[in-house]
């Protein structure tokens, strides 16, 4: 697990520096993530994010995933879910675009602790049924996540209140019908940092800044994101 955690630690940094033509955007992202246990093995995750258009302009995302949870152990967990996604796009001399993408996936999840640092791994599969103007496309793509959250005060096992700072990153690999999206099997990675507050067991709250980086048909896409995150657990 260490090696392959440091081979795609190192892989995710790299893409951002492959490509010579790139695009700049600003956006903003809300996320709302809630983790709800029916008991000891099953459980309910459910997300939902709200995404800007460039510089703010319009809504440009919704999405909605839920999934159904059935936990191994203490530290490990699989879950089957589903996906809708909305995309609109407000064009200049041109009718807006108002696209879906429904999606269904399969998730492992992995928790421990590295001294004084919680972390997480997730590795998912996910199968895309992308709404187009012209034509459905489907494919399938690879997502692995990690995220350390390192508390700002000392504890001994668990930690239930007080500040805390997080660094997270996920890289997409597509790995079915790449020539219907960006014909490569880079996808996209996202490096997020960010500051925040335990109100106990079952609220977080955060602030941060990603950088996500996508590999378009022709060229990159470099897009600066303000997040604020809610995060509850039942």
């Amino acid at each position: 697990m260490k090696n392959i955690f440091l081979t795609f630690l190192l892989l995710s940094f790299l893409p951002g520096k492959l490509y010579a033509q790139t695009q700049h955007q600003n956006s903003g992202w809300f996320m709302f993530l809630n983790n709800t246990k029916f008991n000891a093995k099953w459980g309910l995750q459910f997300d939902l994010q709200v995404r800007s258009a460039d510089d703010w302009g319009h809504v440009r995302n919704t999405l909605v995933r839920p999934a159904l949870q059935y936990f191994i152990n203490n530290k490990s967990n699989v879950a089957l879910g589903y996906l809708w996604q909305t995309t609109q796009n407000q064009l200049v001399d041109a009718p807006d675009t108002f696209l879906h993408e429904h999606r269904i996936f399969e998730q492992y999840i992995f928790n421990h602790k590295l001294k004084s640092i919680f972390v997480s791994h997730r590795v998912r599969v996910e199968q895309r049924f992308i709404g187009r103007a012209n034509e459905d496309v489907f494919a399938q793509r690879f997502r692995y996540f990690f995220r350390l959250i390192q508390p700002l005060k000392k504890i001994e096992s668990s930690f239930t209140k007080g500040t805390f700072v997080a660094l997270q990153n996920e890289v997409f690999l597509n790995f079915q019908n790449k020539d219907q999206l960006n014909n490569s099997v880079f996808d996209q990675n996202r490096l997020y940092v960010a500051a925040g507050y335990r109100f106990s067991k079952k609220v977080d709250i955060e602030a941060g800044y990603m950088n996500q980086a996508i590999k378009n048909v022709s060229n990159h896409t470099n897009n600066n994101i303000v997040q604020l995150a809610l995060y509850t657990r039942f």
